[in-house]
């Protein structure tokens, strides 16, 4: 039997690819807010699939915003445009971007959320939004999620079956070049002769501490101390203590985390993101 437009494929067999948009807002999901911009999306670019990332992000907090895009951008497959809703500072001067790294599409406020992407990034070009024909009319004062970074981002994943070679030209026909897009404070972790020192940079929902010590700095036996606070043994996981204890281990973005076994370490400490770390050597 040949092959139809219904079989999701070529005459190959080879799966059709689908172009994506995922969302990384601090809307919730009570107000219609995140439905707009869905509505606006499916409007422009039929077909496209949009991926809810998070919509969970305190209000206004980019450094969460940021760290929380580090995790999944790059998994997804070259070709994604990734869009980012954070913007405390919605309705100012506050330039609107879009930016293309390592194959990956961004439409995002220039406030810092893309800081953990181009700090990761291998190749990346950055502009600015002045592309007003794009836009929803009229643009609010205070929905730019819905009238301008949607709309855009509907575009960018019409054109993405162009393909990586031509994502350089779709950006230049948004806007001029962003040389100095905003980039937040990186803390960098200190290896003394007898410690380690560090700091928390993300507490995600489960009260774990992250922080910007590597893991494949740690030794065996090393204990960690949070903000001068009781010290915390290394395990492998979890399991390795007991219910309600205090535990360091490296996590899933390869960084020493801070946790309680059932619980909630930054509620248990009293700390939250910024708070220093000290690595100390076994006995």
């Amino acid at each position: 039997m040949e092959p139809t437009s219904r079989d999701n494929g070529s005459r190959s067999g080879k799966p059709k690819a689908v172009t994506r948009i995922t969302l990384l807002t601090d809307f919730g999901t009570a107000d219609g807010y995140v439905a707009a911009m869905k509505g606006v999306i499916a409007a422009r670019a039929p077909g496209v699939v949009v991926d809810d990332a998070s919509h969970d992000v305190p209000p206004g907090d980019v450094a969460a915003a940021a760290w929380t895009l580090s995790r999944y951008w790059n998994l997804y497959p070259p070709g994604t445009v990734h869009v980012v809703v954070v913007d405390p500072g919605v309705g100012s001067e506050r330039r609107a971007l879009a930016a293309e790294v390592d194959g990956r599409l961004f439409v995002a406020p220039d406030n810092g959320v893309l800081t953990w992407v181009l700090a990761e990034a291998g190749d990346a070009a950055v502009v600015a939004i002045e592309a007003a024909r794009l836009f929803r009319t009229p643009v609010s004062a205070t929905f730019h999620g819905r009238d301008v970074f949607a709309p855009v981002a509907a575009e960018l994943a019409r054109r993405a079956g162009a393909g990586p070679s031509r994502f350089r030209e779709v950006l230049a026909d948004l806007g001029p070049e962003v040389a100095d897009p905003v980039r937040l404070p990186l803390p960098r972790p200190h290896r003394g002769p007898d410690h380690i020192a560090g700091e928390v940079i993300h507490v995600d929902r489960f009260g774990n501490l992250i922080t910007n010590v590597p893991g494949e700095w740690l030794a065996p036996g090393a204990r960690i101390r949070v903000a001068g606070g009781s010290a915390a043994p290394l395990v492998r996981t979890y399991a390795d203590v007991a219910p309600g204890a205090l535990a360091a281990l490296v996590g899933s973005a390869g960084m020493l985390e801070v946790s309680v076994r059932d619980g909630s370490a930054a509620e248990r400490l009293g700390v939250g993101r910024g708070a220093s770390v000290r690595v100390e050597p076994g006995a």
